[in-house]
């Protein structure tokens, strides 16, 4: 779901560098020194996960993992996030850096919002905690497809087909990576509950 160089307006992206260094500078200060390997290796596994991308009008179709990362990580969900956005923008062309703001929240904050609200719950060992955990993985994707899409359409309103388009195209996403989410979250409530715990 990266959006990509040249698209969005001056504002936007302004915009969205702002909020993204507000959002990474709290994910920093929440982080103990305890969350750094974990953060990285969730930093790791989005980079990876995205890797494999569909392209649909200027944004693409990708698993993302942005729920996990946000009920393991909560705030720090942003400097993870962050992390993974500038190597693939350096490496692979995904996004860009005029973009990377805009793109750090589009994935970050839901990762970060739904992670908070919905992290304890999939944490408990019930139908809810699995019901928690699926949610989380698919709102997280919900969110960061209309966030994208508002992105487009307060560049442009042009751009509202495009944006309409990114958020029906991430649909199945949307169930695929709740379910991914619903497993991870189950298997580390057996093997490592203390994961779970923030």
């Amino acid at each position: 779901m990266h959006i990509a160089e040249g698209i969005l307006s001056g504002p936007v992206l302004i915009s969205g560098a702002a909020v993204a260094a507000l959002g990474t500078g709290i994910g920093l200060k929440k982080m103990d020194t305890e969350q750094i390997a974990r953060t990285g290796m969730l930093a790791a596994a989005f980079f990876v996960a995205s890797l494999i991308h569909v392209p649909i009008g200027p944004s693409n179709v990708h698993l993302i993992l942005n729920g996990i990362v946000g009920i393991l990580l909560g705030w720090a969900a942003f400097p993870a996030i962050l992390i993974a956005l500038v190597l693939q923008a350096l490496f692979f062309q995904y996004g860009g850096i005029s973009t990377l703001g805009v793109n750090t929240i589009i994935m970050a904050l839901p990762a970060a919002t739904c992670g908070i609200i919905l992290g304890r719950a999939a944490a408990t060992p019930s139908v809810w905690g699995s019901v928690a955990a699926f949610l989380t993985g698919a709102l997280s994707v919900l969110l960061a497809g209309l966030l994208a899409a508002m992105a487009l359409v307060f560049t442009k309103e042009g751009f509202l087909k495009a944006a309409s388009v990114i958020v029906a195209a991430h649909i199945p996403v949307m169930i695929i990576e709740g379910i991914i989410t619903g497993f991870t979250v189950s298997f580390l409530r057996k093997v490592a509950p203390e994961m779970l715990q923030r």
